[in-house]
């Protein structure tokens, strides 16, 4: 299948160049996606702004051992599944733990 985005930029750029934005700005929204699908990040309502920064460092920090995890034992398991599992299995989540 064929799907077409379109892009406004006051800039001319080439094609390579926009292809290089468009794909940070995805990158960058599907990290947001991750945190607020894995650890509901946006009902959080924690009013001090060290302390959500400071969460909000931990939850990429968790996302990125358990991504880091996934791609090293070659799971097919969903980052949801494999972060339940050491919900209720302490040996999962050293397993994580010392992965990293």
């Amino acid at each position: 299948s064929d799907e077409w985005h379109y892009y406004i930029s006051s800039r001319k750029l080439t094609a390579e160049e926009m292809l290089k934005y468009a794909r940070c700005e995805w990158s960058v929204e599907t990290m947001h996606w991750l945190l607020d699908v894995h650890f509901r990040e946006d009902y959080c309502r924690i009013l001090n702004g060290d302390a959500q920064q400071n969460l909000n460092m931990l939850r990429k920090t968790t996302l990125n051992m358990v991504k880091r995890f996934k791609q090293n034992k070659k799971s097919k398991l969903a980052l949801s599944k494999i972060m339940f599992n050491c919900l209720l299995d302490t040996n999962a989540l050293l397993d994580i733990l010392s992965e990293n």
